[in-house]
Parts: structure tokens; C-alpha cells; sequence
């Protein structure tokens, strides 16, 4: 089990082990996006859990690109103390912690902000973005960053997948734009380019940025492999710190493909090989999620990919790793029934349905 304990970097940023806790939406900060004391506890429980790095909630750069309610928000300078208290509470307990970026796009909630929703292409739930607009999102990107490392967090992330905003200018499915943010794979990839730009121009070059891009979007016309395969390696010539490779879109199960949220039963690792793909197109760290249950199979994995990404398996036990550190490699008690997310739809915040040990590993059904 070595190879799951080894020290690996991401940038300048140096991580005591392979485990990475891929971001969610917990649905625990206020109604303005603040952070509240149980999602600080929920940080720290994973920390001590020995968790190498986490990353936190998927966290909105402007009022118009909120998606649900209790998710975390970065677009103010107001929310700033809270941000300082959850980093600080994570370096204190001995962890480290970056910052989902994030816009919904035309998967944002008019009714939650109160401003209509903007997306590459006018589709029913969004109007067309022009250009005043992409240029606006573009910098509440940046400053976005820029309150991450003011706040203290090690590192950010640029959410590209999972049918938001980016990830829409990606899809030739969502954008059918004629100008030049829409048409040939280079311009449909402009929003994430000049994203990544800004990002790195607000944060500096010695601060890690990373990207969680969709590496198929779930159906024929969105994202596809290749397309991917080529917009990572140009992100990874432009100089970004890492990419976490996901699959999957709420339209692409709608399609009659598939979610990024998988129920079981499913192929454990099933997005591996679109990491393994990405990994062999470029130089920067990559890291792989879903559904890793197995800590023999996530060593195979981590033999061609630098870490893995795992969420709901420290849902259910947060403590998973020092777990399988202690000796005890029995999978994850996870059984993906996503029952987490409901809890969340209901307004009560993530947690996991089955009552838990001190050491987080479930008992019985609650």
C-alpha cells in the first residue's frame, strides 16, 4: 500500500498521500453562500481522516451562476471571513484544501439570485451570453481566485465538466455559437483558455491551478474523448497545475447515457481510461474519480495516474483513509446508493444515511 501513502505535489503544493477529496455540493452554507460552522466540521473530519487534499464544495464566482441552494459562493468580498475561517480551520488540523470555481451557465437558478440565467447559446433555460457577459464571468473568475488565496486556501480549481457553464461553450450539443467563442473546437474552447489566463493572472505563478474537466459529456453530441484529449493538452502547454478527469452530464442521462453521479451497480473506475488518455497528452499531474472503492485497485490505477478522487466514500466514512493506512483494506462501505444527495435535496445538507462509528464506518440503517 506504499504507492497510496507516497508524497506527490501539484505544483507548488506538496500532498502527504494519493487521496484527494473530489469536491460536491454539500448544501451546507447559508442562503448567501457563506460558510457555516457544520461545513467547517465536515472539512476538519476529513483532515483528520487523513485525507491529502480536499476540495471543497463547488463554489460560485457571480449571483447569476448559483445552481442550488446552500452552495458556497466566492463572489464577494463579504464572504471573506468565513473563507478565512475554513482554511485556517483546515491548516490547523494538518490538511490542505483548494476552492471549486464554478458557474452554472444555463444550469443556474433564476430563482435563487434573482437574475436571469446566460449560456454560449439560447436554449430554454438561459439567454445567449454576449460578449459584455463573457468578458463580466471571466472576471469574477479572477477575482474569484484572488479571494481563495487571500482567504488562505492552497489551491483553486476550475470547474470545466459536469454540463456548466464551461463545459456548455465546450459542448458543440450547447453551443452553436457563430462567433468566435462558438464553431471549431479552439474557439469553443476560448472561454476556458482565457478562464485559465485570469485565473493565473489574479493568483500568480507559483499558486496551483487546476481544472475538473468532462472527458465525455454522456451522449454523442456533447464533449467526446478526442476533443477533450486535446483541450487538456493545451491547458497543460498554457501551464496548468493539474486536471482532474470526470465523465458524464445531467443532459447526457437525459440522453439515455450518463450522469456523472453513477447509482450502483457500475464498473468501478469507470472514467479511468479517459484519464489514462489525457494522461498520455500531457505533462501536469492527473488525477482520476469515480467510483474507486477497492484499495487494490486504486494502487493499479495510480501505476499509470498520479491520484485518485474519491467523494462519496468519505461521505460514509471520512476516516476511509487512515483506514486502509492502519492495515484494514477492505473497500469502502459505500454502496452508491446516492441517498447522500437527497439529503441534500431535502434542505438537510450531505451526510450519509446510515449511522456511523467514531470512525465513521456505517452500523445500521437510520
Amino acid at each position: 500500500m506504499a504507492e497510496l501513502f507516497e508524497h506527490t505535489s501539484i505544483g507548488s503544493m506538496s500532498l502527504p498521500n494519493r487521496f484527494v477529496r473530489s469536491a460536491t455540493w454539500e448544501g451546507l452554507a447559508d442562503k448567501d453562500g457563506s460558510v457555516t460552522g457544520r461545513l467547517i466540521e465536515m472539512m476538519i473530519e476529513l483532515v483528520k481522516g487523513e485525507v491529502g487534499l480536499i476540495i471543497s464544495s463547488y463554489a460560485f464566482v457571480s449571483p447569476e451562476g448559483q445552481s442550488s441552494p446552500g452552495q458556497l459562493a466566492v463572489c464577494d468580498d463579504r464572504l471573506l471571513p468565513g473563507l478565512r475561517d475554513m482554511a485556517h480551520a483546515v491548516h490547523s488540523a494538518g490538511g490542505k484544501m483548494a476552492l471549486q470555481l464554478v458557474h452554472g451557465g444555463c444550469s443556474s437558478n433564476p430563482e435563487l439570485s434573482g437574475l436571469e440565467s446566460v449560456g454560449p447559446s439560447v436554449l430554454s433555460t438561459c439567454r445567449q451570453a454576449g460578449r459584455e457577459d463573457i468578458s463580466d464571468i471571466i472576471s469574477a473568475f479572477a477575482r474569484a481566485a484572488g479571494r481563495a488565496k487571500q482567504a488562505g486556501f492552497d489551491a483553486v480549481q476550475i470547474h470545466a465538466a459536469h454540463g456548466y457553464l464551461i463545459d456548455q461553450f465546450l459542448s458543440p450539443a450547447r453551443n452553436r455559437r457563430e462567433d468566435a467563442y462558438g464553431g471549431s473546437l479552439q474557439r469553443r474552447a476560448r472561454l476556458l483558455y482565457e478562464v485559465y489566463e485570469a485565473v493565473r493572472g489574479a493568483v500568480g505563478a507559483g499558486f496551483p491551478v487546476f481544472a475538473k474537466m468532462s472527458a465525455h459529456d454522456g451522449f454523442p453530441a456533447g464533449v467526446e474523448p478526442a476533443e477533450a484529449t486535446r483541450v487538456a493538452a493545451k491547458l497543460d502547454a498554457l501551464g496548468i497545475d493539474a486536471i482532474e478527469v470526470s465523465a458524464g452530464t445531467p443532459e447526457g442521462a437525459r440522453r439515455g447515457g450518463w450522469d456523472h453521479i453513477m447509482p450502483a451497480p457500475f464498473a468501478e473506475g469507470r472514467f479511468f481510461d479517459y484519464a489514462v488518455r489525457i494522461k498520455a497528452a500531457v505533462t501536469c499531474p492527473v488525477l482520476t474519480v469515480e467510483g474507486w472503492r477497492d484499495p487494490l485497485r486504486i494502487v493499479q490505477a495510480l501505476e499509470g495516474i498520479d491520484a485518485v478522487s474519491m467523494c462519496r466514500p468519505f461521505i460514509r466514512e471520512p476516516h476511509l483513509a487512515e483506514r486502509w493506512r492502519s492495515g484494514d483494506l477492505t473497500p469502502a462501505t459505500c454502496i452508491s446508493c446516492n441517498k447522500c444527495l437527497d439529503l441534500v435535496d431535502e434542505g438537510r445538507g450531505l451526510g450519509c444515511i446510515f449511522h456511523k462509528d467514531v470512525r465513521g464506518r456505517a452500523v445500521t440503517n437510520a
